[in-house]
């Protein structure tokens, strides 16, 4: 639900947009909302559920992302939708931390865990790819308010799931008191980071506007850190990101994902703008990226996870899916789709799916289980700053790179359409070098041996202050 509602909306939003009024300046607030909510309070979320029981704050997220999700398909004014949106980010950020945090404290067999953590590595790999196929399908064959009615059915099925079935092990819960400055700071350092890539893409690096708000980000996450540093019981215990391998986790996924994002945008702009494909269409043609994925995840990942160093699967798959982003470098304006964009997205995929499994577990390995909550938030953390990175920062440079535009020998055809392919393929070239950098962040930063055991048991001590934590082998 969480993965799915960052793109299932992107397709339908034309509908939505001509249906309830709302101009070109206010569309992007459908994704902004959400965004700004969902990665403003992910840290908190995540210290809620270590708190509060991570199974009671998973089923409090699912009720209220569906009746968020219920009331944005009831919108019947833009206001109206916007707020349905950031209350769905509201709760998304308590239900995504919940429920990795889940799977690191309950499976703690290195075989189940291999398993469980191969099919979350396939939904949050290709979630956002499903929801570009299920968003072009319900907004073609239905109507766009399913884009949201679609959450209420997986919602009942997973709440009365997670009831019957989720039992917390004894003595996980980090009952210490909230650190309320650490969730002010860091909610709106979050928020202003996320929103000045938002607003980046729009305005422009160099609006005064947009600058300012990085600043406020950089000053207010220092500010976080420091009384992180000093506080008893801190929102994130900086003993989470000191940590050598997960720090290589959250970087490196946090740069996939910034490639990742950046070729969704790209790709489904070239397949209905340049190839003419309709909604529905669009989001099939997704369909070898998907079944890359929960191969690389499922069957790659899962069966080598307990038999090699975590790197040695992170690295050569960000590799392969650079070799997939690179073959989409060639793009141009006729290019063949099952020649060069299904070949492409398959490596794709495959790589995607191989590096994320492992390194999703690995976060979550040999931490406390009074802090998985936090260590849990920070990879949902990652994915979301890189998101809006992607998002951001590769769509400027591809309209950079069309604006600026000159053919080098006489053009036959739309001179703006080879403009337009032109800057999704230097955009891409940059999503290549991206993907690059965190093939190598994980060779050099991570140096865990294979995951062969389970989390760190035991409770805090004092107010939250815990014994150090075994690192993992080296």
């Amino acid at each position: 639900m969480v993965v799915l509602d960052a793109t299932i909306v992107n397709i339908a939003l034309p509908s939505a947009q001509e249906d309830l009024g709302i101009s070109e300046a206010n569309k992007q607030w459908v994704i902004t909302a959400y965004a700004l909510a969902f990665g403003g309070l992910l840290l908190f979320g995540g210290r809620v559920a270590d708190l509060w029981g991570r199974q009671r704050t998973f089923v409090t997220g699912l009720v209220g992302f569906a009746l968020a999700s219920a009331l944005g398909g009831m919108a019947v004014n833009q206001g109206m939708l916007f707020g349905a949106r950031a209350l769905q980010g509201v709760f998304g950020a308590l239900l995504a931390p919940a429920a990795l945090s889940l799977l690191a404290v309950m499976f703690t067999d290195a075989k189940e865990r291999a398993k469980a953590f191969g099919i979350y590595g396939a939904i949050a790999g290709g979630g956002g790819a499903i929801g570009l196929i299920l968003g072009g399908v319900l907004t073609e064959y239905l109507d766009w308010r399913w884009t949201f009615y679609v959450n209420i059915p997986f919602a009942v099925v997973a709440a009365v799931g997670a009831v019957l079935v989720i039992r917390e092990p004894a003595g996980a819960r980090n009952r210490s008191t909230l650190d309320i400055p650490g969730v002010l700071l860091s909610t709106l350092g979050l928020v202003a980071l996320v929103y000045g890539f938002t607003r980046a893409e729009v305005h422009g690096w160099s609006d005064a506007g947009t600058v300012w708000t990085f600043v406020a980000s950089v000053v207010l996450l220092a500010a976080f850190v420091l009384t992180e540093s000093r506080t008893r019981a801190p929102l994130l215990p900086l003993r989470v990101v000191a940590d050598r391998n997960r720090g290589g986790v959250y970087l490196s996924l946090g740069l996939a994902i910034i490639a990742m994002f950046g070729l969704f945008l790209f790709l489904t702009y070239y397949l209905q703008l340049v190839k003419g494909y309709d909604p529905m269409k669009t989001g099939f043609a997704f369909l070898p990226m998907i079944v890359g994925m929960v191969t690389g995840s499922t069957q790659i990942g899962t069966r080598l996870m307990t038999r090699v160093r975590p790197r040695l699967l992170m690295g050569p798959g960000f590799l392969v899916g650079s070799l997939g982003m690179l073959m989409l470098t060639q793009l141009e304006t006729d290019s063949s789709y099952l020649t060069l964009i299904l070949p492409a997205q398959l490596l794709l995929g495959l790589g995607m799916g191989s590096a994320f499994m492992p390194a999703m577990s690995l976060a979550t390995y040999n931490v406390r289980p009074q802090d998985s909550g936090v260590a849990s938030a920070m990879v949902n953390t990652s994915q979301q700053v890189g998101g809006a990175i992607g998002t951001a920062l590769l769509n400027t440079i591809a309209a950079s790179a069309a604006a600026s535009y000159v053919p080098s020998a006489p053009v036959v055809g739309d001179v703006r359409m080879l403009a337009v392919v032109h800057g999704y393929t230097t955009a891409i070239w940059w999503a290549f070098g991206i993907l690059v950098l965190a093939a190598t962040l994980a060779f050099t930063l991570v140096n865990a041996k294979g995951q062969r055991g389970g989390p760190v048991t035991g409770g805090p001590k004092g107010a939250g202050e815990a014994e150090p934590v075994p690192v993992l082998a080296h």
